[in-house]
């Protein structure tokens, strides 16, 4: 059996799983989330523990299995806790500010950067170089996360750009330390 897929997972008082029609529903204090299930993949629920079984022991079914246990814990943790990422901004005259139902960033082009928050998802700056986004799909979460960072990513030379919070950018020798004299 996968090790992952055979875990039970804990279903916290507070959390409502339903599971119907080839889909599981997940209700709690933060929200509601919803996935389609595979078919080769079978959710049983027994004294507040979730148990997931698969059809067959194929390669497939066996990937599946830790796979869909992963995902419905994400889901649980989502709606009871849920999940935040966290963005520096580092440039001189860099910043950002939310601005409605958009994230203005003012990175260094001749024009403001205007990203559009989408639903679900809350986006905060505590300080002008610092971004927080917050949600209960953690999908969704890193996924917004990764477009605002592709905005304008760190560059090697001087490290100016949009970066996780505590990520490392590894600095390059600019041209001129870089030439050797002889």
């Amino acid at each position: 059996m996968s090790r992952i897929g055979r875990k039970p997972v804990v279903i916290p008082k507070d959390v409502k799983i339903e599971v119907k029609e080839g889909k599981v529903c997940i209700e709690g204090p933060k929200g509601n989330l919803t996935r389609p299930l595979s078919g080769r993949i079978v959710v049983e629920i027994k004294d507040n523990q979730l148990f997931l079984k698969r059809v067959s022991d194929t390669k497939l079914d066996k990937s599946l299995h830790g796979l869909y246990r992963a995902l419905i814990f994400n889901m649980i943790k989502g709606v009871t806790e849920g999940y935040v990422k966290e963005l520096e901004i580092i440039g001189v005259g860099f910043r950002a500010q939310v601005q409605g139902n958009n994230l203005n960033m003012q990175l260094g082009f001749s024009h403001p950067v205007n990203f559009p928050i989408p639903e679900g998802i809350k986006i905060e700056t505590p300080k002008q170089t610092r971004i927080v986004v917050r949600g209960i799909d953690k999908e969704k979460v890193g996924e917004i996360a990764s477009e605002i960072r592709a905005i304008y990513p760190p560059e090697p030379y001087k490290g100016k750009g949009v970066r996780y919070a505590g990520e490392y950018v590894k600095k390059k020798v600019g041209k001129a330390q870089a030439t050797t004299t002889k």
